[in-house]
């Protein structure tokens, strides 16, 4: 009976240690950080996806993977993911720890057409940044929204579009094309960044403040961005 108790207590360590930052309860939100990294990979290394010049340009990079149209029914349902910023107080360091989100609306349900879709967002300033951070941002009212330009169409973005705080992406099915997503709202998931980081801690804090550092499944999120987007350009 010892023999056993001590190999369930060993098990348990293992799956809650704080050298992983993976308890049992935190496998959906693991498995989210780590699609991103997949998605963001994917997404870069498509040279006609995301211009270069505004991936340099933004202070952050959400990413939501797999959301589904089935998803955003009565009930408030919603598409999660991860937020990652560029480290420092002036947003130029190297990209840092990420922080759970959720992108809420009925609006965006139209716009899915029944396939999973994976979205990238990029945020384009300070104020959009720190606004997403601390409280819940309505794309189009709180901060100025416009689907993303891509590829070499970015040199012939309107000004309109290149004014924007937060420009949006979407890809299903192969499909990469900028979306509006004005009307949604996009805020921080706290309950889901107390079970990645197994403690309750602000989104402000993970990335504005750097009290934690980022998890294993961060790995090829944050690998992609600094290779392809080392340090932000004004």
């Amino acid at each position: 009976m010892k023999k056993i108790w001590v190999s369930l207590f060993a098990t348990a360590a293992l799956l809650c240690s704080p050298a992983t930052l993976v308890c049992a309860d935190d496998t959906k939100e693991v498995e989210r950080v780590e699609n991103s990294g997949i998605v963001i990979s994917e997404v870069l290394n498509v040279p006609e996806d995301i211009p270069q010049d505004l991936l340099n340009k933004a202070y952050c990079v959400v990413v939501l993977p797999s959301v589904l149209k089935a998803a955003f029914g009565i009930g408030g349902s919603y598409g999660r993911g991860v937020m990652t910023c560029r480290s420092g107080a002036d947003f130029t360091g190297p990209w840092g720890a990420p922080t759970m989100m959720a992108l809420e609306g009925a609006s965006i349900g139209f716009q899915l057409g029944g396939e999973a879709t994976d979205f990238v967002l990029l945020l384009m300033s300070d104020r959009s940044a720190k606004g997403v951070l601390t409280s819940k941002v309505k794309l189009g009212a709180d901060a100025s929204a416009a689907a993303g330009p891509k590829g070499r169409d970015a040199a012939a973005a309107t000004d309109a579009t290149m004014r924007a705080e937060i420009l949006s992406y979407s890809r299903s099915r192969g499909a990469f094309a900028g979306v509006s997503l004005e009307g949604s709202t996009l805020r921080p998931d706290n309950d889901a960044n107390k079970k990645l980081y197994g403690k309750k801690i602000g989104a402000d804090e993970i990335v504005l403040k750097g009290a934690v550092a980022a998890p294993p499944s961060a790995t090829e999120l944050l690998h992609t961005l600094n290779q392809k987007s080392p340090k932000r350009k004004p």
